[in-house]
């Protein structure tokens, strides 16, 4: 079963959050944020492009046109592949672990896996970012010497910043996730 809702992040932008039902014990969520706009990438071309005309009749030097435009095209590469991310998911299966997958606007990919057993619970946690109070979702892993102890804290949806109701829903998934994993671990 797939269903899609429309959320906001931090700021007010447009998220989609789908949700896919595979089974009582595996679940997938995808993050999906507004594609790069093509207005606000021709005014930052053209900011870019006229302070390097406006130099250029200065100084009457042809290097200054070709710098901006070797900066223009490897600054754009360099974001689209290294910082804007278009998608991120989070996939759980029970009786394996968790995914999370972070889909750049370049198409390259980052995935990170997490064993089950390394999980101790996931949760909601709240942060001051930007001199606001934001909400995010994290996941505990268990500390291999002290079981008791948390090792470290993974956020989950860095890029994206969805807003509580988002990560609300994305819980409450997980926590019937685990609780059935914990069920089927202590049962007969």
């Amino acid at each position: 079963m797939e269903d899609e809702r429309i959320f906001s992040d931090i700021c007010g932008g447009r998220l989609a959050l789908q949700r896919r039902y595979y089974s009582p014990c595996c679940r997938e969520f995808c993050v999906s944020c507004p594609r790069l706009s093509l207005r606000s990438l021709t005014a930052v071309t053209c900011t870019v492009w006229l302070a390097a005309y406006g130099l250029f009749s200065l100084c009457e030097n042809s290097m200054v046109l070709s710098a901006a435009i070797f900066i223009i095209l490897v600054g754009l590469l360099g974001y689209l592949h290294f910082v804007k991310i278009d998608q991120e998911t989070l996939l759980i299966i029970a009786s394996l672990g968790i995914q999370m997958t972070s889909c750049y606007a370049s198409g390259k990919e980052s995935t990170t896996f997490i064993e089950m057993g390394k999980v101790k619970d996931i949760v909601i946690n709240e942060a001051i970012y930007m001199q606001k109070v934001i909400y995010y979702l994290c996941i505990l892993l268990k500390d291999p010497l002290e079981p008791q102890a948390i090792a470290q804290v993974v956020p989950v949806f860095q890029s994206s910043k969805p807003r509580l109701d988002c990560l609300t829903e994305v819980y409450r998934s997980c926590q019937e996730i685990l609780a059935h994993q914990k069920a089927t671990a202590t049962g007969p």
